[in-house]
């Protein structure tokens, strides 16, 4: 049995240019992926099947054809046994269904030995999310997403993850979406050394989707108010298209301690205190770069 974890994904940022002809939107975020996710299983068996448990599982029920069976039969599948654990809002703005594909494709190359090498362009014609959750490593995305550059460094990261349980389709944000930053930002070289440093970029940013997320379900304002509120939060933001929304903190027992104050606060809310593990680029022994590290994933 192969396990692959599906972490989920965090637009620290979100600039939306204007929709193209082929009726994408070009874009440009800043994406990173946290310790805690989703987990698929996966096994030889006969025929290609998927089973769906954990605390969201509800959500997909009745969904036949999801996103991981899209990305098994996108690699021209065996058979196989696909379990999946859904431990993560569904349709909530944190890629679960994306990382939950990507987590495919990376298994199933495994469990059959495939060539990974043509994975991100397979998973680009799956979901535009999808090129980057198949890295699972901070990166900068551009294009309508599957242009990715990972970042050079970034510090570990605790983050309060927090869902008001209600649902926002992207469609419909997108669609009520009036002010657009463009997708023309220079972006930096992408080496954060600290915390202060990734703020101080962040701050001359935002999520475009942010205020017509609101606009549909004002909710979101409120977990926005309540996060920037906890003791300890450096940066409150919006995730993706909503309605998921995060804080940053300075410190592990500092995240943990805000969750259970908001836990108090609301018990219907889902909140999970987790963090983005460090990550950089390894060294040969001779010092030349040879691809992107992610600690912890």
């Amino acid at each position: 049995m192969i396990s692959e974890a599906a972490p989920a994904k965090i637009n620290l940022f979100l600039h939306v240019g204007a929709r193209r002809d082929d009726g994408f939107h070009p874009l440009q975020s800043l994406a990173v992926f946290t310790a805690m996710g989703d987990v698929l299983e996966i096994e030889v068996a006969p025929a290609l099947s998927l089973a769906v448990q954990g605390p969201f599982a509800k959500g997909l029920e009745g969904e036949g054809d999801n996103l991981v069976l899209r990305a098994a039969r996108a690699l021209n599948s065996q058979g196989a046994k696909l379990t999946l654990t859904k431990n993560l809002p569904v349709a909530s703005g944190i890629g679960g269904g994306s990382a939950d594909a990507a987590a495919a494709l990376r298994g199933l190359c495994r469990l059959w030995n495939l060539d990974e090498a043509g994975l991100r362009d397979i998973a680009a014609g799956l979901g535009s999310d999808i090129p980057a959750c198949v890295l699972s490593a901070p990166c900068f995305m551009e294009g309508r997403g599957e242009i990715l550059r990972p970042l050079l460094s970034l510090p570990r990261m605790p983050v309060l993850l927090v869902n008001p349980g209600v649902a926002v389709p992207t469609k419909d944000v997108f669609a009520a979406l009036q002010s657009r930053s463009g997708a023309e930002m220079v972006l930096p070289q992408g080496r954060f050394n600290d915390t202060a440093d990734l703020l101080r970029f962040l701050e001359t940013t935002r999520n475009d989707l942010e205020e017509p997320a609101r606009g549909l379900q004002p909710v979101i304002g409120e977990v926005l108010a309540a996060l920037a509120a906890l003791p300890g939060a450096l940066l409150a933001r919006m995730s993706g298209s909503g309605a998921t929304c995060f804080a940053i903190f300075a410190d592990d027992g500092c995240c943990a301690r805000a969750a259970e104050k908001l836990k108090r606060a609301q018990p219907n809310w889902w909140i999970a205190p987790t963090f983005v593990p460090e990550s950089g680029i390894v060294h040969d022994d001779v010092g030349q770069e040879i691809g992107p590290t992610a600690d912890g994933l």
